[in-house]
């Protein structure tokens, strides 16, 4: 697998080819800045992070989320250091009771765990059944993700410091969203970890 280390850009995480110095952004974070802060993902989204990330989220295989997780608190150590509650990207109830579980609960709260870090799954919820993401262009996520979540209580993050988790970033079409229905509810800072990060997100991958 094609680990992400530094040099990466401080906000998209997306790596560099050379050190640029600290704080150093990408072209697509001055052009097109995201709602986030910082993000940091484990891994380059290729054939074989897909096998593990397929394995878990489709197979039942509980070792390769737990693998997925170590790697994902080795680079998200600084943005896991800032948080003051780690929360998953949620799922709608009907597509959480086909699934039988939430991936991305699954990672964030072994990452909160490990990391001794408050863990909360029920802070953000999925407020609209949106079709799946697969096959869509950039525009389509976006649109499809519009307003498809919201804060139960805007006093649990109101001022607080948000560690974000999901397994995969695209397009980042649903963690914009998310992020979005966060800083509404007030949340001073808005972090982003997961495990794959696709890096040429314009072509479709999953």
């Amino acid at each position: 697998m094609k680990l992400l280390d530094d040099p990466v850009c401080d906000v998209m995480g997306t790596p560099f080819a050379y050190d640029q110095g600290v704080g150093a952004l990408s072209a697509q974070a001055l052009s097109h800045p995201p709602p986030w802060d910082r993000s940091r993902a484990a891994v380059i989204f290729d054939d074989v992070s897909k096998e593990f990330v397929h394995a878990f989220k489709y197979g039942d295989r509980s070792e390769a989320g737990l693998f997925m997780a170590r790697l994902m608190a080795r680079a998200g150590r600084k943005v896991i250091a800032e948080a003051d509650i780690i929360i998953p990207v949620p799922l709608h109830w009907t597509r959480l009771w086909k699934r039988r579980f939430n991936q991305a609960a699954y990672l964030a709260q072994h990452i909160a765990t490990s990391s001794g870090k408050p863990f909360d799954p029920f802070i953000l919820k999925r407020v609209r059944a949106t079709p799946q993401q697969v096959g869509l262009d950039a525009k389509e996520r976006h649109k499809n993700m519009r307003k498809a979540f919201a804060v139960k209580l805007t006093a649990d993050v109101k001022g607080k410091s948000i560690l974000l988790v999901d397994d995969v970033r695209t397009t980042g079409a649903t963690i914009s969203s998310c992020v979005e229905a966060l800083k509404t509810a007030g949340a001073a800072k808005v972090h982003v970890l997961t495990f794959a990060l696709v890096n040429e997100p314009f072509r479709p991958h999953i």
